[in-house]
């Protein structure tokens, strides 16, 4: 691989970041303005020559855990980031994968009124609303990926008491866009790093056979209101590719819809 234009993409990238704005210390003097690679390095947690390589387009085995990380570390916005990979691997026009949500669909989230969010390919969360990042505690600046809280957070197995079926959901959704999307090497990255981290996760995916259910049941302990009890739909949505709908229902009058009721009287967390 040699890229000019990746190359000059990293460096603009760097060029409009201030160390100040990263928490980097301004004080010495800096030949150039904006971040230096040592900089980039550093905040990727990699060494400064790995890095050059790759703003010198020097290797085509860069994995995907890199790229991301120095797409954090230089707060690329998600088109930036598919274009970070469009150079780095220009035969895979998976890379080019950049959801957008439609301002209909945002305002269908809005007017629901119990927990529903929007699924992309990799169960990253692209919207949601206001009860939904109340119940699953998504954020702007929090966590986005259903998958890994599912299966690396710590406090997975307490927030999904039937833990071990939540997961074999989470194995079917992935294996379902594994099929559909066989050359997208971030899918397949994140799958691996799922199964290296979780031996239990592991063991799901290899034995994983059941289809990915549409429709179902889940129970949450939530860590201000306890108990909840849902029924849930998940519609991919037509003409959105790589885009699903999860809507959760409470039965009225019931604990889970006076618990909501409760969520909903405190400060909101926000909705995108």
């Amino acid at each position: 691989m040699s890229s000019p234009a990746l190359g000059e993409f990293l460096r603009t990238r760097r060029a409009r970041m201030q160390p100040a704005a990263v928490g980097l210390s301004e004080y010495g003097r800096r030949r150039i303005g904006g971040l230096r690679r040592e900089d980039v390095a550093a905040l990727a947690g990699m060494s400064v020559d790995y890095y050059t390589r790759l703003e010198r387009g020097r290797g085509a085995d860069f994995p995907d855990s890199v790229l991301d990380s120095v797409a954090r570390a230089l707060r690329m916005d998600a088109a930036e980031r598919d274009h970070l990979y469009t150079l780095v691997r220009p035969s895979d026009p998976d890379h080019h994968y950049a959801p957008m949500v439609r301002p209909g669909t945002r305002a269908l989230l809005d007017s629901i009124t119990t927990p529903a969010f929007v699924l992309g390919r990799h169960m990253e969360v692209l919207a949601w609303n206001a009860v939904g990042a109340k119940v699953f505690g998504i954020s702007a600046g929090g966590h986005r990926n259903l998958a890994r809280f599912t299966v690396l957070d710590p406090d997975a197995g307490v927030f999904y008491p039937d833990w071990e079926p939540v997961a074999a959901e989470t194995a079917a959704y992935l294996r379902r866009q594994v099929a559909r999307c066989p050359r997208d090497r971030r899918l397949t990255s994140l799958i691996d790093e799922l199964t290296a981290e979780n031996p239990v996760f592991h063991r799901i995916w290899s034995i994983q056979t059941q289809d990915c259910a549409p429709h179902g049941n889940r129970l949450i302990q939530h860590p201000v209101v306890g108990r909840l009890e849902f029924a849930y739909e998940a519609l991919d949505l037509p003409g959105d590719q790589d885009q699903t709908l999860v809507v959760y229902t409470v039965q009225p009058e019931s604990p889970t819809h006076d618990a909501l009721e409760s969520l909903r009287d405190r400060e909101l967390v926000g909705a995108n």
